[in-house]
Formats: C-alpha cells, sequence, structure tokens
C-alpha cells in the first residue's frame, strides 16, 4: 500500500517578524532528499536478498498495489544504501576474522561486469560462520588469499602470530588443505562429505559394493549417534565420559577398518579411491575426537550458503562489482542477525531508522555499537524480534 505524507504549509498573515510561510518538516530518511523511507528500504533488502525475490518481480507487486516505480530507481536506492550498511557489514567481518572456530565454504557467482585482468564472469560466494556471527563475500577467485585476507592470515606465514589458534571446519579442499599447514591452524575436515563418497561408490557399484556401503555409513552412523549423545548430556556428567568414550571406540573402528581393507588385494578400485581419500583427510577428521564439542561436518556453512543459491537461481547473479559487494553486506548483516534471534527485517528498520536520524548517514560510535547483536541490550535485541512495522510505503 502506498502512503502519501502531505506536509502542511502556513502563511503569515500578521505583520510578526517570522517568515511569511512555515511548513512541516521533511520526515527523515536513510538517503539524503531520497524518496524511500527507513521501512521502505529495509523491506526492499530483506525481499531481496533475505526472500530471493527479483527486482523486476518486486517492482511488478508494488505497482499492483498502486505504487508505480520503475526498476532503475530501485537499483539506484540499492547502491544509496549499501554505503549506509558498510560500517556495520565492517564490524561484523573483524568479529568474524578474529573467531577462534569457522565454519567456511564456497560457491560459484556470477557478476556480468567485465573487471581488468579477469576473463570470465565466474565469481565465488565464500561464507565464514562462526559462533555469533556469519560473514558472505563474492570473490573473483577461489585462492587461499580469500581465507588468509579474511582470518588476518599473512600471505607468506607459516604459523599464526602470539598464541592465537583457529580451527578450520571445511570440505578437502585444497585451498583449505594449504590452511592446515600453518602453524597454529587444525582442521576438522567433513565427516558428512567423506560419508558421501562411500556412498556414491556404492551406488556407482551396486552389485560389488553395496553391503560395504552400508557398512561404512553404519560406521559413521555410531559416530553421530555418539555425538548427538554427548551434546545432550550436562558437562562433566557420567553421561558424557561414556558418550566420549562411544565416540572414540567408532574412531578406532573406523581407523581398524580403513587398515584391514588397504591392505586386501581383491578390493573393488572404486572402493580403494574412496578409501585413499579417507587415508589422506584422516588426520583431519579424526581430530574431532579432541574437539568434541564441534561439529562433526560442515553443514552450518552449508545451510549458510542456501539462501544465497535459492536466489541466485532466481536473479541469477550480480550485475555489477557493487551490486556483490552489497549482496555480501545483505547476507552478513542479516545472516548474524538471525543468529541472535532477531528479524531481519525489525533489525534493518531500526539500523535504517538511526540512519536517517543521523541526517542519513551510518552511525558511528557507540552509536553504531549498540547494532552488534553481541553488544546489543536484551531489550534491544526484544525489539529486533518483532515482526517490521508496516507494510512498503515509498
Amino acid at each position: 500500500m502506498r502512503i502519501v505524507h502531505r506536509r502542511r504549509s502556513y502563511r503569515r498573515v500578521c505583520g510578526c517578524g517570522v517568515p511569511g510561510i512555515v511548513s512541516a518538516p521533511v520526515p527523515a530518511k536513510p538517503i539524503a532528499k531520497g524518496m524511500f523511507t527507513a521501512n521502505f528500504l529495509a523491506r526492499l533488502l530483506v525481499e531481496k536478498y533475505v526472500w530471493g525475490r527479483p527486482l523486476s518481480r518486486i517492482a511488478a507487486a508494488l505497482a499492483s498495489e498502486g505504487f508505480d516505480v520503475a526498476q532503475g530507481t530501485l537499483v539506484g536506492a540499492l547502491k544509496a544504501t549499501s554505503a549506509l550498511l558498510a560500517p556495520l557489514d565492517t564490524a561484523v567481518r573483524a568479529r568474524n576474522g578474529a573467531a577462534g572456530h569457522v565454519h567456511v565454504d564456497e560457491t560459484s557467482w556470477k557478476v556480468f561486469e567485465d573487471v581488468e585482468g579477469k576473463a570470465n564472469h565466474r565469481w565465488w560466494l565464500w561464507v565464514f560462520a562462526a559462533r555469533d556471527t556469519t560473514v558472505f563475500t563474492i570473490e573473483p577467485s577461489r585462492s587461499t588469499k580469500v581465507l588468509r585476507d579474511h582470518l588476518g592470515i599473512d600471505a607468506d606465514a607459516k604459523s599464526l602470530e602470539d598464541d592465537r589458534r583457529l580451527l578450520i571446519s571445511s570440505d578437502f579442499f585444497t585451498v583449505y588443505q594449504s590452511l592446515d599447514r600453518i602453524t597454529g591452524v587444525d582442521a576438522l575436515w567433513c565427516w558428512a562429505h567423506i560419508r558421501r563418497y562411500f556412498i556414491r561408490a556404492g551406488d556407482a557399484h551396486p552389485e560389488q559394493l553395496a553391503d560395504w556401503r552400508d557398512a561404512w555409513v553404519e560406521r559413521i552412523a555410531a559416530l553421530y549417534r555418539a555425538h548427538q549423545a554427548r551434546s545432550s548430556c550436562a558437562a562433566g556428567s557420567m553421561q558424557q565420559r561414556r558418550a566420549d568414550e562411544d565416540l572414540a571406540v567408532g574412531l578406532t573402528a573406523i581407523d581398524t577398518a580403513r587398515g584391514d581393507q588397504a591392505a586386501d588385494p581383491t578390493l573393488h578400485p572404486a572402493a580403494v579411491k574412496v578409501l585413499t581419500t579417507l587415508d589422506h583427510e584422516w588426520d583431519g577428521l579424526a581430530r574431532h575426537k579432541d574437539f568434541p564439542d564441534l561439529a562433526l561436518d560442515n553443514n552450518t556453512a552449508e545451510r549458510g550458503l542456501r539462501n544465497p543459491v535459492v536466489g541466485r537461481k532466481n536473479y541469477y547473479g550480480s550485475g555489477a562489482v557493487w551490486a556483490a559487494a552489497l549482496a555480501g553486506r545483505v547476507w552478513t548483516i542479516t545472516a548474524t542477525a538471525q543468529l541472535a534471534g532477531c528479524d531481519p527485517l525489525a533489525y534493518l528498520h531500526a539500523y535504517l531508522d538511526a540512519c536517517a536520524a543521523n541526517s542519513g548517514r551510518a552511525p558511528t560510535g557507540e552509536d553504531l555499537a549498540r547494532f552488534l547483536p553481541w553488544r546489543a541490550t536484551p531489550a534491544e535485541l526484544a525489539a529486533w524480534r518483532a515482526p517490521g512495522r508496516g507494510g512498503r510505503s515509498p
């Protein structure tokens, strides 16, 4: 529904020394001299980046409600909003990059802008999921540089500075393996990924490997059952110690089976290939025994990518580099807010209201810090959990 604000004007009819005409002040807006309110801009960001609706459909929906707005006008509003979100995005990235444990994953993305030195439009969407922050970044490469830049590790560093320690949960991609070779970085490889290798081999050769596949799936399932049981136990309890023992027994059973089967000269080549991968990644897989409080897999990062991937299917990437940067900013901010139990629409509305109150500039200092979910007060978090106020308004 379109809401029209009519500002009253008053004309002087006396001889007092006041202006001849007095008008009501212009409503504060996040974009100086812009046509959209904080509520509208928050809704626009959530519709596109959280709910995955292309701008063409958003414009069509607005038109059906009586507000005809050009898609290019919406693009201009998004571009202007990006600068307002930058300080909040920067603060979240800094905290995430300093975390002691992160889940990392990446998927392909399209950015349809020609960039000097890049031969194609294939970029990569990365996700870094920590305990209280989630960061998304769209980068032109899938190289180790992305990891090092975000995590604050120098390009030639062989070890982390001081007594810093970093745990990385990921799949077996080579960039993560290169990070594992840095002293102070410990890789926790994903058991869900290695499980898929056994399943694919068994499905490809069901007559020869179906029983072999099922036996391996059950061994891995025993690990998950022990891990799940441990997570439901009180810290230091007898039940937790028993679950720790079950987890160790499960890892020992897998270690024994892989050694016995590797010595079998009659083993199917497809099974040999999977066991070779298991041997190569064993240290990172077995390291979960030392960190039983952490997930056995990298599903946290994969789930984080799900919403952007749905959007990718709807609007097929980003049309420009600035649009890719904005997408990463909005996903970073909204995903981090959701970790704290906040509603993205209410949270963005409150933040953009603060930008409007600051004369169309992003808040700074303590005014910015109060929007960081890990520093917000319980009352502020409760307010952001409320549903967004009102509908669309220009």
